[in-house]
């Protein structure tokens, strides 16, 4: 990803929260209707060591996206490699840690009514992980939670449109055919990765960036809206009212 995408200069200006009344106001804020979350990297912690067993496993090329390889196989071929991929995250799994600041972040969104999905190319197995060890039973269920068997995945933004659209803020889930840089939906997108930035880009959602190692272009490419440190540092940038900070 380049920047090359048009500069959106506060295309999304949100209500400081606790807000009330309509979704949009006259002095041009918008009222948050959710927030979208990635799971590795963004949700618990990156273990990007994956990546590399999983070319290997399947002998994926670095210029080849992995889960593109994958489908473009015979059928046959796709199920051997899809169960030597899950045997990778499986053991990845029982490895899994938890962002710092992600429950004091979810206690905020439920204390203000934010709903929160998850939009993740992980299978549904270690995603039951994370919410069944990780995340406290008093903290509200994700809903909807999209992984890899929905098609297609991240970088395309039909998997946030779907959660929209299941939210009530879409009257469709079926990608418009208007520029990404012309839509703007009161949601936003928080991810660790290349493909979570252009997918939120490009479904017309603010986009935050958890900051991590080996990926500063993504800092300052024009589809980041927001670059946070720590999940929790989203509450006073809500609180304040979110918006492009550069």
């Amino acid at each position: 990803m380049s920047g090359n995408a048009p500069a959106k200069q506060n295309r999304h200006r949100f209500a400081p929260l606790p807000s009330k009344g309509s979704v949009a106001s006259e002095d041009g804020t918008m009222k948050l209707r959710g927030i979208v979350f990635d799971m590795d990297g963004t949700l618990c912690e990156t273990q990007n060591w994956m990546f590399g067993q999983m070319r290997s496993a399947v002998s994926i090329p670095k210029s080849s996206d992995i889960l593109d390889h994958i489908h473009a196989l015979p059928e046959r071929e796709q199920e051997e490699a899809f169960k030597k991929i899950e045997a990778i995250e499986s053991e990845a799994m029982a490895k899994q840690i938890p962002q710092p600041g992600m429950v004091r972040l979810m206690e905020f969104l439920d204390s203000q009514d934010i709903p929160k999905g998850i939009c993740t190319r992980n299978f549904d197995t270690p995603v039951t992980h994370l919410l069944t060890t990780h995340v406290p039973e008093h903290i509200e269920v994700f809903h909807p939670v999209i992984t890899r068997s929905f098609r297609p995945p991240k970088p395309s933004p039909a998997g946030i449109l779907h959660i929209a659209h299941a939210w009530g803020v879409t009257g469709t889930a079926s990608v418009p055919d208007s520029a990404p840089e012309e839509r703007l939906l009161p949601l936003v997108m928080v991810g660790d990765s290349v493909d979570d930035i252009a997918a939120g880009y490009d479904a017309g959602a603010l986009t935050v960036l958890l900051r991590s190692e080996g990926k500063e272009e993504l800092e300052v490419d024009e589809k980041t809206d927001v670059v946070v440190s720590r999940l929790d540092e989203l509450i006073g940038l809500l609180e304040a009212g979110l918006v492009r900070r550069r």
